[in-house]
């Protein structure tokens, strides 16, 4: 007797691949021909540098350390928090 029999239980799986591909092609479709990937990612650096821009020296030092611990992304090119 296997451990399913004994719960009652049936395994169930169900593969998504099909609906994630489906779910890309409606996001795509929904940004429409006009959008443009290169400007929407200079559009975030912009925001990105803008966001961390004018900050006074404690507020540096505390996002410095923030950066060296991972929790936020740094400066290089795709950049993301590692933590």
């Amino acid at each position: 007797m296997n451990q399913n029999d004994a719960t009652g239980l049936t395994p169930f799986t169900i593969d998504l691949t099909f609906e994630e591909a489906r779910r890309r092609a409606e996001v795509v479709a929904a940004l429409g021909p006009d959008w443009d990937p290169a400007a929407a990612l200079r559009g975030e650096d912009e925001a990105y540098a803008l966001l961390y821009s004018g900050l006074d020296a404690e507020q540096q030092r505390v996002y410095d350390m923030l950066v060296a611990a991972g929790v936020l992304p740094g400066e290089e090119p795709g950049r993301a928090a590692t933590h």
